[in-house]
């Protein structure tokens, strides 16, 4: 076996290609991998190899033939590319797709793949063309799903960030090929064109107009046939699989045109449009190609936060350094960490107190100092010096590598007004290419025009319509809008939760951590009966529930052992130590635990404070009143959703004084409090059953039940496993101001989103019937096409501000 002096990944000797350069043996287990190895080398580029060291990466390949689909099912390829849920056994694979310029291609990969037995989900991320694929190994393979692929006139390999850059610049370098081809045909055909139309005025010979016809034919069929290829293979496999688009409205339109001028050359002696086949495929392409570069601008957003993932890190083992990839990293592993590097894993600190740029994560601009035992996660950054840490967690399983897998998947589920366009625009080519055909029939057979100029009218009639745009108007705005949220520090599981927050009616705010710090401090101890301070210091550090941090905070250090702890979330604690059975939370849960309350408790210092009540074998021995403070910007957040028309209502499980008194500061109200987390979820049932649009926003913690009930559940800051999984937008940096942004974001989107939509219908409702009356030609018609398709993409770019 030897490795691919490309990717590194190890095949039989014979099944390599050897390459002798300078004296050195190479060898390459495709096309691909040698063109990339060579391109790198002659840009000057041989040290990507010294830092890759032996990690492995996709093979490129060529897909000209099917001998590379066997690496796809190698035990490296899915080590380094495939992530597997062990808890239903299903696998993860991204793979670049090449050959998509339209959504229509986006459309047919996506009905493919998704008809496919053992593919239970595949969503394409329209600005990077990477498709994300959700399939069971037992019952398809990587490899299947790669010809599956190529059997409807794409390829695919896997996404890796060291090669997808040199492969998106030689797809553009081919587009910018493609382009300056019909650019300098076009341009010639032009010129004669003018000759021609010269000679109607001042006589033109017949041997004169047949060679400027047989030069404007050669000058029109590179373009055509070169730079419109990608119509005509788009077109093909659209048909073969039953869609009707873009690629084949163009094609019809262009080869028409083309058929026509040749018949009209050869044999009917009538006016040639050479120049207006060559201008049709040049505009149209053209906007594809600006459409391409746009794309990339608005998906780079996104792209950059895999990149801030290391491919390898340096774990200490028997006093040695050794290189591993992340993937191969295990619980308990000691990793060192060099100044300026990533950390590419979750853990707990070793080393003494250092530096850490938490940017990636938060967006918080002032470093954090951590200190020996901390917790540490992975996207921060060493700003210090070198330090170790032990990892706590693998590597699919820490938090950056968490977030990138959000942000992939944010795409899969797509707004319902995206289904509506997609829809729209494949019923519409049909119905172009039926109206095109019937303008034809009225103008020749029912109105006595001539054949020409009949079929001129049917051309331009295809040619002039713009399904693309419609089909374009919400992925593309969609992706701008994403990647703008995870800008401001905010990450969506899915695309279409920004549909859901524009349309919001009603948003539910709990208050601790919320619209408060989350750090009540201890302002007064009401002690009823002299008790053991270390016993409930000990006590309360088992509940990470703000106020027990607050009164842990207060009560200092303690060893004490406690045990038979549980908690009721937002109600209240119970345990055992040094034999006392101990209860601690809200009067009224202490209560409902058997614990007795004095009948002459002093509540008048109570207040609007928060309270928490310690019993000890059945005694209510003390009572502890917090105080927490507003968060920054709470009241500009208030302020602004009410500008919008939007009811605004705090859930808490506080007293009521507490909780009246932080929505009376906020002007809040309505306000619910001494709510247990069921008691949460059944209020926002009850608003769904009124068809209200509800958001939820919450720890993440004790409000899972109601994120999970609401149209849109968001969680206020990252890091814990909980708020990831039981809420649908998370803000990275706890801010509310960053809160205020997703709303903001979230309607802005839909705006843009609402219209391109209209946009596209007006434009096709304006120019279709100008073309059926004549007063549109072909070359127009391709002109006016591909404006509409660029300003959809140049209008979605609006939502950066």
């Amino acid at each position: 076996m030897l490795a691919c002096s490309h990717c590194h990944l190890q095949y039989p000797k014979n099944a390599l290609k050897h390459v002798c350069d300078d004296g050195e043996d190479l060898y390459f287990c495709c096309q691909g991998c040698e063109s990339v190895y060579f391109l790198l080398k002659q840009s000057g580029f041989e040290g990507f190899y010294d830092k890759l060291g032996q990690n492995t990466l996709a093979p490129v390949g060529e897909r000209t033939s099917e001998s590379d689909l066997a690496s796809f099912d190698t035990p490296a390829f899915a080590k380094k590319y495939i992530y597997t849920n062990h808890s239903d056994g299903l696998s993860q694979i991204s793979l670049i797709l090449e050959g998509i310029h339209c959504a229509a291609c986006v459309w047919l990969n996506e009905k493919i793949l998704n008809a496919q037995e053992g593919i239970y989900e595949a969503s394409v991320h329209y600005t990077n063309n990477r498709v994300k694929i959700t399939f069971d190994p037992n019952k398809i393979s990587p490899s299947k799903i790669v010809s599956l692929i190529r059997s409807i006139g794409y390829d695919a390999y896997a996404y890796d960030p060291e090669i997808q850059e040199v492969k998106s610049k030689k797809e553009r370098r081919s587009y910018y090929i493609a382009l300056i081809v019909a650019i300098f045909c076009t341009m010639n055909i032009m010129w004669i064109a003018v000759a021609q139309y010269a000679g109607y005025f001042l006589g033109i010979s017949q041997e004169m107009k047949n060679v400027l016809n047989l030069v404007s034919f050669v000058l029109s069929t590179p373009v055509l046939f070169y730079t419109g290829r990608v119509f005509f293979v788009g077109a093909y496999y659209g048909l073969k699989n039953r869609f009707v688009g873009m690629d084949l409205l163009v094609c019809t339109g262009a080869s028409l045109t083309y058929a026509y001028s040749i018949y009209a050359a050869i044999w009917g002696g009538g006016e040639t449009y050479f120049e207006s086949v060559a201008m049709i495929i040049t505009i149209v392409f053209a906007g594809k190609f600006l459409e391409i570069k746009s794309k990339k601008v608005a998906g780079d957003a996104l792209d950059k936060l895999s990149s801030k993932i290391p491919h390898s890190v340096m774990v200490l083992q028997d006093s040695q350094k050794i290189a591993k990839t992340p993937q191969e990293v295990k619980v308990g592993d000691i990793i060192e960490v060099s100044p300026g590097e990533s950390l590419a894993l979750d853990g707990v600190l070793i080393s003494d107190e250092v530096v850490l740029d938490t940017r990636a994560l938060n967006g918080e601009s002032l470093p954090l100092c951590a200190q020996s035992g901390a917790e540490v996660f992975s996207g921060y950054v060493n700003t210090d010096r070198s330090f170790t840490y032990q990892v706590s967690k693998l590597f699919e399983d820490s938090l950056m590598s968490r977030l990138v897998r959000l942000l992939e998947d944010c795409i899969i589920h797509k707004p319902r007004i995206q289904t509506l366009a997609n829809s729209l625009s494949q019923v519409f080519s049909k119905a172009v290419l039926g109206i095109g055909a019937l303008s034809f029939l009225g103008w020749h057979y029912l109105g006595g025009a001539s054949f020409e100029y009949s079929l001129m009218i049917a051309i331009s009639v295809i040619v002039i319509s713009c399904p693309c745009a419609l089909a374009l108007a919400t992925p593309i705005a969609t992706v701008v809008g994403l990647g703008e949220a995870y800008q401001k520090g905010l990450a969506f599981k899915e695309a279409s939760f920004l549909e859901s927050m524009a349309k919001v009616s009603r948003v539910l705010l709990d208050k601790t951590g919320t619209l408060t710090m989350g750090e009540p401090s201890v302002v007064k101890v009401l002690e009823l009966k002299p008790f053991d301070k270390g016993l409930l210091g000990a006590f309360v550090r088992k509940s990470k529930h703000p106020i027990s941090e607050g009164i842990a905070r207060f009560l200092g250090e303690s060893q004490v052992a406690i045990s038979e702890f549980c908690q009721s979330p937002a109600r209240g604690i119970e345990g055992v130590g040094l034999g006392k059975k101990l209860c601690g939370g809200s009067l009224e849960y202490l209560g409902a635990q058997g614990v007795k309350i004095p009948d002459g408790l002093d509540t008048s210092d109570f207040g609007e404070n928060m309270v928490f009540g310690y019993g000890v074998d059945g005694e209510l021995v003390g009572v502890f009143l917090l105080k927490d403070a507003l968060k920054t910007g709470a009241k500009q957040f208030v302020d602004t959703l009410k500008k919008t028309h939007t009811n605004i209502q705090i859930l808490s499980g506080d007293r009521e004084a507490v909780v009246s008194g932080v929505a009376r500061e906020l002007g809040i109200k309505d306000f619910l409090a001494t709510l247990n987390p069921e008691e949460k979820a059944q209020i926002v049932d009850s608003y769904h059953q009124n068809g209200e649009i509800v958001v939820m926003v919450g720890d993440g913690i004790n409000d899972a039940l109601a994120l999970g009930k609401s149209d849109v559940g968001i969680s206020m800051g990252a890091g814990s496993d909980i708020a990831i999984a039981s809420s649908d937008v998370v803000v990275l940096d706890d801010k509310l101001t960053t809160l205020l942004e997703a709303f903001v974001i979230s309607k802005r989107t839909y705006k843009i989103i609402k219209q391109n939509i209209t946009l596209s219908i007006v434009y096709n409702a304006l120019m279709i019937p100008l073309a059926i009356a004549g007063f549109v030609i072909p070359l127009i018609a391709a002109l006016s096409m591909s404006v509409s398709s660029f300003l959809v993409v140049l209008n979605s770019l609006r939502i950066r501000k």
